[in-house]
C-alpha cells in the first residue's frame, strides 16, 4: 500500500471512532489494533504492538506527570494557592486596573503551582470576575487577563502537558520544562503591557476605588508567609534541574513533597483535601498514560506502514524555506485547535511534526516551545477554544460568548507576538536549557 493510502486509512479509523463518541485514547487504541492486524501480520502484529506500548509506559520519564499533578492538586485543594493570590492583591495598592494586574501576577504564580490551565481559569474566573464586575470593571478587563494567564500553565514549569509532549516527542523533559521559563515570563509582561494600554485608552474600563493602606510591616509579613513559601517550591524544582542536582522526576518528587510539607506547616492539610488531591491526580494520570500507550503504538504503525517516512519525503520535496514550513505546521496546530482538544492534537501531530522539524534542522526544544505556544493559543481561540467554555461556565450570568471572544483576542495577539519573537530570537527558549548542558 502506498504511504498516503496507509496514512489516510489510519487517520480515517481514528476520526471515525472519534466521530461516534469514542474517547480519544480508546479511539487511538482501537485504530492501532486494526492497523496492527492489517500492517503487521494479524495476531503476532497485535502482540508486538502491545509489547511496545507497555514498554513505553515503563519509561522513567513519565514519573513527573503524576507528581506534578499531585503538587498542583495539593495547592488547589488546600487553599494555599489562594493565600498567595490574596497576598498579591493586598500588595498591589492603588494602581489603576489593580485587579487586572493582580490577575496576571497572581495568575502566573498560581499557574506555575497548579500546572492546569483549566483549573487556573475556573478558579480565577469564579472568584475574580464577579468581584471585578462589582467594582465597575468592564468585561474585557475582567475576563481577558484570566484567559491569558490560564494558558501560561502550559508553558511555565511545572507543566504536565510539557512533560507529556516531551515524552511523546522523545526529547529531553528537563530541557523543555526549563525552556518555558523565559517565554512564559515574557508573555506575562506582554499581558501587563496590554492592561496598561487598556487603562490609558479607557480609564473607565478599570475604575479606581477606595482601599485601606497596608502598613510596610504587614506587607513584609505577607511576602514572607504567603508568597515566598509558595514560590520557593517552583524555584526549588527549577533550580534542582538547572544545576543538574536532580532529574525532572526527582525534582517533581521534591515539588510534591514540598507542597505536602507546606500544607502541614500552614495547617490546611485535611484528610478530605488529601483524598481529593490524590483522586484528581490519579484520574488525569491514567488518562495521560493511556494517551502515551496509544501514541507510542500509533507512531510504530506509521513507521511500519511507511506513512511517516513518505510524508516527510513529500513535505521536504517542496522548495520552501524552513520558516515557511514552520508557519505551515503552526497553522495546522491552530486549525486543529478550533475543534480538538490539546492532547488529541499532540497525538495526531507529534509523530509527523517532530521528525519533520529534525529534517528541517530545527532545535527540538525550541520547536517544542513553539508547539506548546500553538496549543496555548488554540486553548483560547474562538470559536471552540476550551478555556472559552470554561470561562462561560464560571462567569456571572448574562456574560455572552461574544464578550468572552472579544476579551480573549488581545491576549491571543500577545502570544502571537511571542511566537514572532521566538522565531527572531531563538535564544529566548534555548538559553536556559543550554545552561544545563
Amino acid at each position: 500500500m502506498e504511504w498516503y493510502l496507509a496514512l489516510a486509512f489510519l487517520l480515517a479509523l481514528i476520526l471515525g471512532f472519534m466521530a461516534i463518541g469514542t474517547p480519544i485514547a480508546l479511539a487511538f487504541l482501537a485504530a492501532n489494533v486494526i492497523g496492527a492486524w492489517y500492517f503487521m501480520g494479524g495476531q503476532n502484529g497485535i502482540i508486538q504492538m502491545l509489547n511496545n506500548g507497555f514498554g513505553a509506559l515503563s519509561s522513567f520519564n513519565l514519573v513527573p506527570i503524576p507528581l506534578f499533578l499531585l503538587m498542583g492538586e495539593l495547592f488547589f485543594r488546600t487553599g494555599m494557592g489562594m493565600k498567595m493570590f490574596n497576598a498579591i492583591d493586598q500588595l498591589m495598592g492603588k494602581v489603576p486596573g489593580r485587579l487586572s494586574y493582580v490577575t496576571v501576577v497572581g495568575g502566573t504564580g498560581f499557574s506555575t503551582l497548579s500546572g492546569s490551565s483549566m483549573g487556573s481559569t475556573a478558579l480565577m474566573g469564579s472568584l475574580l470576575v464577579p468581584e471585578m464586575e462589582r467594582r465597575g470593571y468592564k468585561k474585557h478587563m475582567a475576563i481577558g487577563p484570566i484567559l491569558g494567564t490560564g494558558g501560561l500553565a502550559i508553558i511555565i514549569p511545572p507543566s504536565a502537558l510539557a512533560v507529556l509532549l516531551a515524552t511523546l516527542a522523545k526529547i529531553d523533559i528537563g530541557a523543555l520544562l526549563i525552556a518555558g521559563i523565559l517565554p512564559g515570563l515574557v508573555l506575562a509582561c506582554l499581558y501587563i503591557a496590554t492592561i496598561w494600554i487598556h487603562t490609558r485608552i479607557d480609564p473607565s474600563a478599570a475604575p479606581n476605588y477606595e482601599l485601606e493602606p497596608v502598613p510596610l510591616k504587614q506587607k513584609l509579613m505577607l511576602i514572607l508567609t504567603d508568597i515566598v513559601p509558595m514560590i520557593s517550591v517552583m524555584v526549588l524544582i527549577v533550580a534542582l534541574m538547572l544545576m543538574g542536582f536532580a532529574t525532572p522526576s526527582e525534582a517533581a518528587a521534591f515539588g510534591a513533597l514540598g507542597a505536602m510539607v507546606l500544607a502541614f506547616v500552614f495547617r490546611c492539610m485535611t484528610w478530605e483535601a488529601f483524598k481529593l488531591s490524590v483522586t484528581g491526580a490519579l484520574k488525569v494520570t491514567l488518562m495521560a498514560y493511556l494517551i502515551v500507550f496509544g501514541s507510542a503504538t500509533f507512531s510504530q504503525l506509521l513507521a511500519f506502514s511507511g506513512a511517516s517516512s513518505g510524508l516527510i519525503q513529500w513535505a521536504t520535496s517542496f522548495d520552501l524555506a524552513p520558516i515557511l514550513m514552520l508557519l505551515a505546521m503552526f497553522a495546522v496546530l491552530l486549525v486543529l485547535g478550533t475543534f480538538m482538544e490539546q492532547i488529541s492534537i499532540m497525538m495526531l501531530t507529534v509523530p509527523f511534526f517532530f521528525p519533520l522539524a529534525q529534517v528541517l534542522g530545527f532545535d527540538p526544544i525550541w520547536f517544542g516551545i513553539i508547539v506548546l505556544l500553538a496549543l496555548e493559543i488554540s486553548f483560547s481561540t474562538p470559536p471552540l477554544g476550551l478555556l472559552l467554555f470554561v470561562m462561560k461556565g464560571v462567569a456571572p450570568k448574562g456574560t455572552t460568548m461574544r464578550e468572552i471572544y472579544a476579551a480573549a483576542i488581545p491576549y491571543i495577539l500577545c502570544s502571537m507576538l511571542l511566537v514572532a519573537l521566538l522565531i527572531a530570537f531563538p535564544a529566548i527558549a534555548t538559553w536556559l536549557p543550554g545552561m544545563i548542558n
